[in-house]
């Protein structure tokens, strides 16, 4: 059975993800009581006796995950035009998850992500005409011995919104029921 804070956790991705794919937006009042949620959540612990004792280490490996994944977020924020509502959303799954399980939902996240943008733009734009203008650039690149750049018509079909709260809470999930370490079996 789930833990009450993965519930919280997954209700909260559930949520970005609507007004994510409907508004194309993450909200601040999401973003925001998440990580609040996720650092007292992992500041906090119940002792056997049922009383609630402040836990240093969990709020060390809160702390750690909101680094650690906010960090690589704010790296792909400066360096391309992800919205800043992605870089918050992961970095409370950091302060829910901790480092190294933030890191695996954050991966997860990155692929599901790339995933469903290439088959959207495939969807929207077609495998052939897809593989005619890919073929075409590369020809032109190797005539002219060197990198030419996308013509803005070449550029318009990835120029789509990538929607990555939905990916967080496929990447959450699968980390929270543990199927990463079956899948890591297989591979």
């Amino acid at each position: 059975m789930p833990e009450f804070s993965q519930i919280v956790l997954i209700a909260l991705l559930l949520v970005a993800s609507v007004t994510d794919v409907r508004q194309g937006r993450i909200f601040n009042w999401i973003t925001y009581p998440g990580l609040v949620a996720g650092l007292l959540f992992g500041a906090t612990e119940f002792t056997e006796a049922g009383h609630l004792k402040f836990d240093t280490a969990g709020l060390t490996e809160s702390l750690l995950g909101i680094a650690g994944c906010g960090g690589i977020m704010l790296a792909c924020f400066l360096f391309s035009d992800m919205g800043g509502g992605d870089v918050k959303l992961l970095a409370a799954v950091g302060a829910f998850l901790g480092l190294q399980h933030g890191l695996t939902a954050l991966l997860w996240t990155i692929v599901l992500g790339g995933v469903s943008g290439l088959a959207l733009i495939i969807w929207q734009v077609g495998a052939i005409q897809i593989l005619r203008g890919t073929t075409r650039h590369l020809a032109l690149v190797v005539r002219s011995r060197g990198w030419v750049p996308l013509a803005p018509s070449e550029r318009e079909p990835l120029k789509r919104s990538l929607f990555l709260a939905p990916a967080a809470l496929a990447g959450a999930l699968l980390t929270i029921t543990g199927a990463t370490e079956s899948l890591r079996d297989y591979i």
